[in-house]
């Protein structure tokens, strides 16, 4: 299962059948249809992931004076709160009904897309990417419900092997996508999920399956998921503003600590609360909690990864959007292949040994481009882009895996909602971190901060591979 399949399974029971348009009995839509609708919406929500990395250059360029360490806050607010709304989000959903939970989600991010095209300036952009993560925490979390609640018995796992393959493709084409439609403007890289979102909440009022709500389901955790938010984003804002400000200065040690206060006071509130944001009883599994902490390492490493890609090829060599796109297309290609082929392996000779073998072609990709960037794309950078496709195909499906297969079949739904919002926290991380290093100003940037850049993303990699070493051999059940 991708790593978005937090609380899907709770919102919707396999069993239910269909239901008319307003929630009611009533004749099944086809499943062909609810597949469309559902798609939709999760292809958008993972499609902005990637094209907006692809434009960061681009809305900076509109927006004169805006540094890199303000622009990266469009990429970390959507990660922070997605992370910290997604299991409050499936809470809603299991109260309110995933169909309903799925079209409010829909129309909240079809909304903040509008908003982030119409921004006047990078913080109103932040602001609606904040709207924006808040739609896809709701939209994510009932999405795989809806779809087995729609699928007869013998279909079922097919459509969970074709949503989890939405994630793949998204991937892929994301940086693609990105680059033309930040040829014509980067407002189109949000304007694109109008017409998607508009035709799915259209399509999804009539045809998607009701599911009976649960009023009596508890409530969710927001003061718990306010800490989350807040915590993450101190840490991050200490670490951006870390070169500007200075490791040792008075800014950067407050908000560092005033970070590790309130994410202990975040934890403090999930051992006290009936519906935690992080259910503290699934870190006791005994794979859980390294391959968690992998997956942690694992995505500040990638997250580094992809955003120093894109601004090497428009900062350094200059490439438009579009042709940044091409270059990262065939990393992403590697992964849905790998993520399936993997399976196997994985359960013969273990998911440690496997995720830390990717972690190793991983490094070894970006070691390639420490080594050889400089002599062009053919011999620098796709090279490394391959390897450390492999790596990611390797590492990241194994390390998912590997945390929810700990865990009772009761507790699946929560275990992918903490590992979703593990790998988000630490995309967070990885993002601030290279900014920190690159220097977060709008000097340009020299191929000897980019090589530090790099071996920033190799320690964390390593610092994943060495997690992985404590993931213990899952026993048949």
């Amino acid at each position: 299962m991708s790593p978005s399949d937090a609380q899907t399974a709770s919102s919707v029971a396999p069993g239910e059948p269909g239901r008319g348009p307003g929630g009611g009995p009533g004749r099944a839509a086809p499943f062909g249809a609810v597949f469309a609708i559902v798609a939709a919406g999760v292809a958008m929500s993972n499609l902005d992931l990637f094209i907006v990395n692809v434009a960061l250059p681009q809305v900076g360029d509109h927006f004169p004076g805006a540094s890199l360490a303000s622009l990266s806050w469009i990429l970390n607010a959507y990660a922070v709160v997605f992370a910290a709304l997604l299991v409050p989000a499936g809470g809603l959903a299991d109260r309110a009904g995933a169909k309903r939970a799925y079209l409010l989600g829909i129309a909240v991010f079809t909304v903040a897309s509008v908003a982030c095209a119409l921004a006047p300036g990078v913080w109103w952009l932040v602001a609606a990417r904040v709207l924006q993560a808040a739609g896809a925490a709701a939209l994510i979390p009932s999405s795989l419900g809806l779809l087995l609640a729609a699928a007869p018995p013998e279909r079922r796992m097919a459509a969970v092997r074709g949503w989890t393959a939405i994630s793949g493709l998204a991937a892929a084409l994301g940086p693609v996508i990105g680059g033309l439609l930040t040829e014509l403007d980067w407002r189109w890289v949000f304007l694109v999920n109008v017409p998607i979102g508009a035709a799915a909440i259209i399509a999804g009022a009539r045809l998607l399956p009701g599911a009976p709500a649960r009023p009596d389901a508890r409530r969710p955790d927001l003061l718990g998921a306010a800490l989350l938010t807040a915590g993450i984003a101190l840490l991050a804002l200490g670490v951006v503003r870390s070169e500007a400000w200075g490791w040792a200065s008075v800014q950067v040690i407050g908000v560092l600590a005033a970070a590790v206060v309130v994410l202990a006071g975040f934890v403090l509130r999930s051992a006290r609360h009936p519906a935690p944001v992080l259910p503290l009883d699934v870190l006791r599994a005994p794979a859980f909690s390294p391959a968690s902490l992998a997956n942690i390492l694992f995505a500040v490493a990638f997250a580094a990864m992809l955003l120093s890609c894109v601004l090497w090829c428009q900062d350094v060599w200059q490439w438009s959007a579009l042709r940044t796109g091409l270059a990262i297309t065939p990393g992403p290609l590697m992964v849905p292949a790998l993520a399936i082929g993997g399976a196997p392996l994985a359960r013969k000779i273990g998911a440690g040994p496997l995720a830390l073998a990717g972690c190793a072609v991983f490094a070894a990709g970006i070691a390639w481009w420490i080594w050889r960037m400089a002599d062009g794309y053919l011999l620098g950078m796709l090279p490394g882009m391959l390897l450390t496709g492999v790596g990611v195909g390797l590492t990241l499906p194994t390390l998912i895996g590997a945390a929810v297969a700990a865990l009772p079949p009761q507790s699946f739904s929560t275990g992918s909602a903490v590992v979703t919002m593990a790998r988000q926290v630490g995309t967070v991380v990885g993002v601030a971190a290279l900014i920190a290093v690159l220097g977060g100003g709008e000097a340009a940037r020299s191929a000897a901060d980019f090589d530090a850049g790099w071996v920033l993303t190799i320690a964390a990699t390593a610092a994943a591979a060495a997690a992985c070493l404590f993931i213990p051999r899952a026993r048949p059940r």
